[in-house]
This record gives C-alpha cells, sequence and structure tokens, in this order.
C-alpha cells in the first residue's frame, strides 16, 4: 500500500488518544482531593459554601470519570492491538502494575457510588466525608500504578533477556524501577496543580463576567491557594526530575536543552531557534544552569548529545516542548504567589477584572503544560518504546487497518468531548449556584 505507514499511523493514534485521556486523568486525579479539602473546610469552618462547592465539584467531576473510562479503555486496547511485540515482550513483567491499576480505579468507584449516594443521608458531615478519603487515594493510587508502567519503559528492569526470551522476571523490581520515583510524584503533584487551576479559572469566569458572589470567592480563594502549593511542589519534582535525566536519560535532556558538546559549566537554554549545524539563535541562556539543574554544581560535566549514537537521539523540537511546559509552570506560580500575597495585604488590583482573566486564562493553560509535559517526556524517549532493549518501530503492529482505527477513534473523541462538555455546561447552567443556595436557605441550611 503505497505511503501506508503503519508505525507512524500507531504513533499517531497512540498520541491522540493520550492527548484526550490525559485531560480527563488529570482532573480525576486531582479533583477528588480537591472535593476533599473544600468539604473539610466547610466542616472545619461550619461554611456551607464550602460544603455546596464540594457538593457540586462532585457532580462534574462523576461526567469527567465516565469519559476517562472510555478513553482509558482505548488505551489498553490499543496496547495490544498496535503495540502487540512491545506487549509480547514486556506485558509479562508489567502485568501487575496494570492490575494493580484497574484495582485501584474499582475501590475509587465503588466508593465514589456510595459517596455520591449518601450526600444528606449523613446529619454529621464528617462521616461523609471519611467516604471520599478512599476516593482520593483510589484515584492517586489508579495514576501511580499506571506511571509505573510508564516509568519501566524509560528504565527497564527486573528480568533479564537472553536469546529473545524473558527469563529472571521480577514484578516488584520491575514496578521500583528509577524512573518511578521522580515520574510518579511529578504526575501527582502537576495533577493536582492543574486541578486546582482548572477549578480556579472556572470560579475566576463568574467573577470576570460580574458575578461577585461570595460563593466564588471563597471557590476562587480556596483553589488558587492550593494551586501555589502544589505549583511549588511541582518546581521542586520537576528539578529532580532534571538530575534523573541527567543521569539516566542524558540523551532526552540533551535534546530538550540543545546541548550538543559535552562540557562543564553549560548553560540553560530556553527559547530560541535551530538553525542548519545545530546553531542555536536567539536563545535566552542562563550561565551554568544546565550543570547545576543536572548535578548540583556549576561546574559539572553535562553529556551531549554528539556522544550519543545518532540512532538514538530523540527528536530536536522536544526543546520547544519543554520551553512550553516551564514557561507556563513558571508564570502560573507567579500568578498563583501574587494572588495569595495580595489576599494577604489586600492589594486592590487582584480583585481587578483584568486579574481575573489571567486566572482565567490559568486553567486552559495549566492544562496545555500538562500535554506538552507528557509529549516531552514520550517524545524525549524516541526512538526507544522500551528503552535499550525495543525500538518502537520493533513494537508496532504491521496491520493494514491502523488508518481505519484512527479515523474511528477520532469520531469516538470528538463525540466524547463535545458530549461531556455540553452535559458539564448545561448542568451547571440550569442549576445556578444562586438558586441552589437560595433553595438551601429555605430549608434552614445555609444564608443566601
Amino acid at each position: 500500500m503505497n505511503g501506508y505507514d503503519p508505525v507512524l499511523l500507531s504513533r499517531i493514534l497512540t498520541e491522540l488518544t493520550l492527548t484526550v485521556h490525559i485531560i480527563y486523568a488529570t482532573i480525576g486525579v486531582g479533583v477528588p482531593l480537591m472535593i476533599a479539602i473544600a468539604q473539610w473546610v466547610g466542616i472545619r469552618k461550619n461554611d456551607m459554601h464550602y460544603i455546596l462547592l464540594a457538593r457540586r465539584w462532585t457532580r462534574g467531576f462523576v461526567i469527567t470519570v465516565a469519559v476517562g473510562v472510555v478513553t482509558g479503555t482505548a488505551i489498553g486496547l490499543q496496547l495490544s492491538l498496535l503495540w502487540p511485540n512491545f506487549m509480547q515482550l514486556a506485558g509479562q513483567v508489567i502485568s501487575l502494575p496494570l492490575f494493580m491499576e484497574t484495582f485501584a480505579f474499582f475501590f475509587e468507584a465503588i466508593f465514589l457510588g456510595i459517596y455520591l449516594y449518601t450526600w444528606d443521608r449523613f446529619e454529621n458531615q464528617k462521616k461523609h466525608l471519611l467516604l471520599l478519603i478512599p476516593v482520593a487515594i483510589g484515584s492517586s493510587a489508579s495514576a501511580m500504578f499506571i506511571t509505573m508502567v510508564n516509568a519501566f519503559m524509560n528504565t527497564p528492569q527486573g528480568f533479564e533477556l537472553k536469546n529473545g526470551e524473558l527469563v529472571n522476571i521480577d514484578p516488584i523490581v520491575a514496578m521500583f524501577n528509577p524512573a518511578m520515583p521522580t515520574k510518579v510524584a511529578h504526575v501527582l503533584a502537576t495533577s493536582y496543580m492543574t486541578s486546582a487551576f482548572v477549578l480556579a479559572s472556572i470560579a475566576a469566569w463568574h467573577l470576570w463576567k460580574g458575578n461577585r458572589h461570595i460563593y466564588h470567592r471563597k471557590a476562587l480563594h480556596l483553589t488558587m491557594k492550593t494551586a501555589f502549593i502544589f505549583s511549588v511542589a511541582s518546581a521542586l519534582v520537576g528539578d529532580l526530575s532534571g538530575k534523573f535525566l541527567a543521569e539516566y536519560q542524558p540523551e532526552k535532556l540533551a535534546a530538550a536543552e540543545w546541548h550538543f558538546e559535552t562540557s562543564s559549566h553549560a548553560p540553560l537554554i530556553l527559547f530560541g531557534t535551530l538553525e542548519e549545524d545545530n546553531e542555536v539563535k536567539y536563545a535566552l541562556e542562563i550561565p551554568y544552569a544546565l550543570s547545576i539543574l543536572a548535578h548540583n554544581h556549576p561546574a559539572a560535566v553535562v553529556t551531549g548529545l554528539n556522544d550519543i549514537p545518532e540512532d538514538e537521539r530523540p527528536p530536536l523540537y522536544i526543546h520547544y516542548l519543554f520551553d512550553v511546559m516551564v514557561t507556563i509552570g513558571v508564570f502560573l506560580m507567579v500568578v498563583a504567589a501574587v494572588y495569595w500575597l495580595g489576599s494577604i495585604f489586600r492589594w486592590k488590583w487582584t480583585a481587578k477584572n483584568w486579574f481575573f482573566g489571567l486566572l482565567v486564562a490559568g486553567g486552559p493553560l495549566a492544562m496545555i503544560a500538562i500535554e506538552a509535559g507528557w509529549y516531552l517526556a514520550e517524545v524525549g524517549r524516541q526512538p526507544w518504546i522500551l528503552r535499550g532493549y525495543m525500538k518502537t518501530a520493533e513494537g508496532a503492529t504491521t496491520s493494514a487497518h491502523v488508518d481505519t482505527m484512527l479515523v474511528l477513534f477520532c469520531l469516538l473523541y470528538i463525540v466524547l468531548v463535545i458530549a461531556s462538555a455540553t452535559v458539564l455546561i448545561r448542568m451547571f447552567r440550569r442549576n445556578p449556584v444562586e438558586r441552589e443556595l437560595e433553595e438551601r436557605a429555605n430549608r434552614g441550611e445555609v444564608a443566601p
């Protein structure tokens, strides 16, 4: 078939699926924690605004969970259909975290159902909050186990390959591979951060549109404080991730930083363009910063890309993904810090419409940073699907029908995204918070 490339099409379809799934998976990991924080604050302050905040977030969360299940199932299906050689080689090594991820999801789903069903059935909100703890644990555990699989693909261990056969398999060693600590910590921290910014952007949207109801102000205050805490945590974990790359995946760090010659006192390169002969122009160079990032010392030697075999070098465009991720991350951390300081020192300009506009943009920008981070992680591993053992082309299917699958899944994702967005918008538009607060005030639960 002229022009038909099953490897390229498999990569495109997998990337498309991950792009969609990451949106819902990130919300699925971070929002349960935000719900728990809101309900806990409501209980501690005896403030039904926060209790209602948790309740309304939960309604929206259920919709995203449903779509996340579909896209997550699609990933599992595509692993078998698009990457059969990879699964045949690695499946028996990483089957344990895959099973544990499924178990964690069912654990989360069971308690989420009970939590939803028992709203208004507990006079004591503290008892009801206890039901949410397994939901938050299950969602984070699910992310942890599936990230272990991804970490294994970057630093595979727990087996030996002899004559093309796997021997001496140890799933526990495979799970707790060198990439696991930083990848799991980064996924969890950025998921919590992104979810906080997404929820903050919703509250800021109402304030930006002129609805200055106390409910929205409280929602923004809670989410922005949480967003700042986890943005700082994400930055700290990002620093550890850089040190991990310097030791275990120097080719990814070098490609992301356009660092070609092995040298000491290596600068950190941000932005810029790459010309012929690997000449970097218009870049912002921070002296010694790459050496410090990689080894905590300005004179440390950082491996350059020229010392990596040509057929094992990642695509150089991952530098732009790194720029997007870092730039947005720093911007969001600064905005969150300014909001927090403004609330402490009562800066009036942080209550201006233009500042609310920045906060509205925070949610979409945080999601873009998450996507860029995942692209950087996955494309930066190329050309390997299992680093050091199997290249991506070797793991892919040879089926002649990947193009058909790509079209069908594109249609599925379009339907899912449009349907979920429509349901969420209509759900909250038809039941505005003012009406719900009034109804509860009539029942003597909260002042309007």
